[in-house]
């Protein structure tokens, strides 16, 4: 299973004119291997991502996630696509204060139907593996920075994703943990299998990528 961007060109408007926020990028990540893109404020970093995501069609180009080219599905197959096959990792948690650190996963796998006792026990497998097994019954303020990002991690792997997306996931926190999260996203991409895409600024970390791009001006280099 692989994420595939083609010949991907996107564009917005800008006044009289076109802004090009991606201009024909190429990228392919396979299973079970990150591939982080830096690159500097503007370059088309949130572009690319957002149109992995099938949040943003773009102006022509080819996406393609666990097979399935995007292009001719409709916004309710998108949607079910993304709920089913891709996981992101925002770059703020965005956790719901009322909701324990279990109930955050069980919210996401109840809106695609399964059972409650399946869902139960996958959240709990989630939340262990990312080191909150003893946190389950913490709400978002009772947890760290750290451990809130662990949340939202765990989080978008509840329904099994082919496609992983993270973006900037260490912004918000000091050199420490922000080195635990990024390896645990790189242990957790090989385990599960996902193809990773991660966003950052932060170039202390990129050893723990497979494959390093950079974008400028809306292309990769």
């Amino acid at each position: 299973m692989t994420l595939l961007l083609d010949h991907v060109t996107l564009t917005y408007p800008d006044g009289d004119g076109r802004l090009t926020a991606l201009d024909t990028v190429s990228l392919e990540v396979t299973a079970g291997s990150l591939t982080a893109v830096v690159g500097p404020s503007g370059s088309g970093k949130s572009s690319l991502l957002a149109v992995a995501a099938t949040l943003v069609t773009p102006d022509s180009g080819r996406v393609a996630v666990a097979g399935t080219d995007t292009g001719g599905l409709s916004r309710g197959e998108k949607s079910a696509l993304r709920r089913e096959r891709i996981g992101i990792v925002f770059q703020q948690p965005s956790l719901l204060p009322s909701l324990t650190a279990l109930e955050q996963l069980q919210v996401m796998a109840h809106l695609s139907g399964r059972r409650a006792r399946e869902v139960r026990d996958r959240a709990r497998e989630l939340l262990a593996a990312v080191g909150l097994d003893g946190e389950t019954h913490r709400r978002p303020h009772q947890l760290s920075g750290g451990q809130r990002q662990r949340v939202n991690i765990a989080r978008a792997l509840m329904n099994e994703p082919s496609v992983l997306l993270v973006d900037e996931p260490t912004s918000a926190l000091d050199h420490e943990r922000g080195a635990a999260v990024l390896d645990l996203l790189a242990g957790l991409t090989r385990e599960r299998g996902t193809a990773t895409v991660l966003v950052t600024h932060d170039r202390a970390h990129l050893g723990r990528a497979d494959r390093v791009v950079t974008m400028l001006d809306g292309t990769l280099c």
